[in-house]
């Protein structure tokens, strides 16, 4: 598919993140005060659009937003990015939201209210036709209706790859399985979409997520990197030491630089070397979408040895 216009065509969601710092995340009943209010764009699929074309990769989008400020805050940062968004459709509900909350290690607790991403539809991804055929590789997740999902697996154009994360995780139906290269699912992830049936190991988790399908698989182990698998084994790809500030938008700028990395004809455990520095490269920085390096940036971290 060396004539493709895209490297990269993602498909999913596009929230605006409202973010709050806390000392920690509140239990039950209980009211926290955190810090002054940010408003970022994010969304999985907005993310991973961002982080490809950051990278240098030619990028569309397709997704929905409202006709609103938090729409027109979306457009416009896809666009400074370099994202084609004449996939982009307006309309149909208000924009999703993010609820995020980040303590001082930078984990997060996330609340997505989907708005618009709740009518991207199949019949959205059909007459999209041009946009698949003008892709190497499609990325998609589980914040916009499973029922399109499934439509974007019956989309793909001849040659083309299908990168699967996982999240927010439900059993996924047949067809998309069988289409997913690789199939990307941190251990929660991998529980839900096996329905519980785990090992004790990682790679007891590939074997098991393999069998329902997929053609390769990619498990996320946090600060242990993580472990890739497809029929002819599997291979550990160790984290990147970084000072992490915020967690948010890393695991999609790794789906993002993984499948752009996958389009450019590397193997799979190579290219998900390169999305761990990526990935925590886009840690040590404030929000999603303003964290995502630069290949230039990248280009600084040490590289991960695979084992």
């Amino acid at each position: 598919m060396d004539d493709c216009g895209y490297d990269l065509l993602v498909v999913g969601s596009a929230n605006a993140d409202l973010v709050i710092g806390v000392e920690r995340r509140p239990a039950a009943g209980e009211t926290v005060l955190g810090s002054d209010l940010a408003v970022h764009p994010g969304g999985k699929g907005a993310n991973q659009a961002v982080a490809a074309a950051r990278l240098g990769a030619r990028t569309a989008l397709l997704a929905r937003v409202g006709d609103d400020a938090h729409g027109r805050l979306l457009l416009d940062a896809q666009r400074e990015a370099g994202v084609d968004t004449a996939g982009v459709l307006v309309g149909g509900a208000p924009t999703g939201v993010a609820l995020i909350t980040v303590d001082p290690s930078g984990d997060n607790s996330i609340v997505v209210s989907p708005g618009a991403n709740g009518r991207l539809t199949p019949e959205d991804v059909r007459a999209a036709e041009g946009l698949f055929l003008a892709a190497r590789v499609v990325s998609t997740q589980l914040e916009i209706p499973l029922r399109t999902v499934s439509a974007v697996a019956a989309s793909l154009a001849p040659g083309s790859r299908l990168v699967l994360n996982a999240s927010p995780p439900v059993r996924l139906p047949a067809v998309v399985l069988a289409a997913c290269d690789p199939l990307i699912v941190n251990e929660h992830e991998a529980r839900v979409v096996t329905g519980g049936a785990l090992g004790e190991s990682p790679g007891e988790w590939a074997a098991a997520l393999l069998a329902l399908g997929p053609r390769s698989v990619v498990i996320t182990l946090g600060a242990e990197g993580a472990l890739v698998a497809d029929g002819s084994g599997t291979a550990r790809v160790p984290s990147v030491p970084v000072d992490a500030v915020d967690t948010t938008g890393a695991g999609d700028a790794f789906t993002a630089a993984l499948a752009w990395r996958l389009g450019r004809g590397e193997s799979l455990p190579a290219a998900a070397g390169y999305a761990a520095r990526v990935g925590a490269a886009a840690v040590t920085g404030q929000g999603a979408q303003g964290s995502f390096p630069t290949a230039a940036e990248v280009a600084t971290l040490p590289a991960a040895s695979l084992s």
